[in-house]
């Protein structure tokens, strides 16, 4: 199916290294856009209002290609957790996270212009953390690895994971990008651009 490259709108190594393991051919192309939260947005129409605005900013530079967008948040009682800012910002992250769950939502956005296709969809994952002692978090600090994730912690390839007990969703979710989702999607809607029609 997959024999016409794709282009990733994103910086994130994580998908980068998904895309790659998935074996779905694309190239790279991260996308300048305001990041900036509209006010009152819930984390899930926000998370695709951001994959959508990726998508459609190198869409516009790149119209006969097929654009992915992503954006991945954590949400707790309410409020949406970004990327500390610095390494105390990443301490009371995982203070406010760690012994009860939160949930990751990560939005796709996929448009082709020339043939005016997109799709925008996201997925929920919810994430349960272990209690965390305060050596524990300032351990993890430490490594300088929660400065660069939403949430301040990664699920993947990362001491992060010592304090994860277990998910409820779609593990790829909270790495940043829902492969189900996506292969369903791509064989839904863009085959036969993929294909090479």
């Amino acid at each position: 199916m997959l024999v016409r490259p794709l282009v990733l709108a994103s910086a994130s190594p994580r998908r980068r290294a998904l895309m790659a393991m998935a074996g779905i051919p694309h190239t790279v192309r991260p996308a300048d856009v305001d990041e900036t939260p509209p006010p009152g947005m819930d984390p899930a129409a926000l998370v695709q209002h951001l994959a959508m605005e990726k998508a459609l900013a190198l869409a516009a530079l790149h119209p006969d290609e097929l654009v992915l967008g992503a954006d991945t948040v954590v949400a707790v009682d309410g409020s949406i957790l970004n990327k500390p800012t610095d390494a105390d910002e990443a301490a009371r992250m995982l203070r406010r996270l760690a012994g009860r769950a939160h949930t990751v939502y990560t939005g796709l956005a996929l448009v082709h212009l020339a043939s005016a296709r997109r799709v925008c969809l996201h997925e929920a994952t919810t994430v349960f953390f272990a209690p965390m002692t305060d050596d524990e978090i300032a351990a993890y600090v430490a490594t300088g690895s929660p400065l660069d994730k939403a949430g301040a912690y990664g699920i993947q390839d990362d001491r992060g994971a010592l304090h994860i007990e277990r998910i409820e969703g779609d593990y790829y979710t909270v790495v940043g990008l829902p492969l189900h989702r996506l292969y369903r999607t791509l064989r839904t809607t863009f085959e036969d651009w993929l294909a090479g029609g």
